[in-house]
């Protein structure tokens, strides 16, 4: 009886931050080589958009040649409800084990997100599961996450903290979240990390300020890695008074965290 073909590995592959920004930073300056070097190796992809990963390919590619040309790289698209609900919506998770057969059959799968690390604050933990479940080997390679770069610059506590994803969109619910968040942060000393897109972060922003206690911290990281990221960290009545909120929460990524 020969042996059984090896299988390949799921490799969790990091993008630099500056998706829907206005400007990009060169990529050797958020990803290490290597990260860069395994990528262009890959030639099958799970992706949470097909279009961005072609873009990425191709910012790789002027730094390390890929393995194949962009237009022969095997790109699946997880399903869009997986990203509107989530992997984990309601209880129901989404059964990815069918987008891993090229691993079973040897070939390593690049997993992908729009932005950062995948998995992490997007979309893909459910492939990753799946993985771990046909004794696929998982392999994350090192790059940027938004939520701890905002948290380790934030001032807030790094050793006890929760990611809460987004808030609800109505003005009613929205407020009610943000209380009891706050008083979650302010009992038990966690601090509370979520995001939102783009074009509602001044809503959120401006909820922020008119919901939170005075006394609370507020931290909000922007444009991080790139040449005009801050991250700013104050409590609400300063921020209250200071009344100059970014003028670029409207047009860049943002990651807001509360706490004591």
């Amino acid at each position: 009886m020969s042996a059984a073909s090896p299988r390949g590995r799921l490799v969790l592959v990091p993008t630099s931050l500056d998706h829907g920004c206005e400007q990009q930073v060169p990529l050797e300056q958020v990803l290490p080589l290597a990260t860069v070097q395994a990528a262009a190796a890959l030639t099958h992809w799970i992706s949470e958009n097909a279009k961005s990963t072609r873009a990425f390919l191709k910012r790789v590619d002027a730094q390390v040649p890929l393995a194949q040309p962009i237009q022969a790289q095997q790109i699946t698209e997880l399903p869009h409800a997986v990203h509107k609900k989530g992997d984990h919506h309601g209880g129901a998770r989404f059964d990815a084990r069918a987008l891993l057969a090229p691993a079973l059959q040897g070939q390593d799968i690049g997993l992908i997100s729009e932005a950062g690390m995948p998995a992490v604050a997007d979309p893909g933990s459910s492939v990753v599961r799946a993985a771990h479940d046909l004794g696929i080997e998982v392999l994350p390679l090192v790059g940027p996450v938004s939520i701890l770069l905002t948290l380790a610059a934030s001032g807030l506590n790094g050793q006890d903290f929760a990611f809460v994803g987004y808030l609800p969109q109505d003005a009613a619910a929205r407020a009610q979240r943000i209380r009891e968040l706050e008083a979650l942060a302010l009992k038990t000393g966690q601090t509370q990390l979520f995001i939102e897109t783009p074009y509602r972060n001044p809503a959120l922003w401006q909820a922020l300020l008119q919901t939170l206690k005075p006394g609370t911290r507020l931290a909000i990281g922007q444009g991080l890695t790139l040449a005009d990221a801050h991250i700013q960290s104050r409590a609400v009545s300063a921020w209250q008074q200071a009344r100059n909120a970014d003028a670029t929460l409207a047009r860049a990524p943002a990651v807001f965290a509360i706490g004591p």
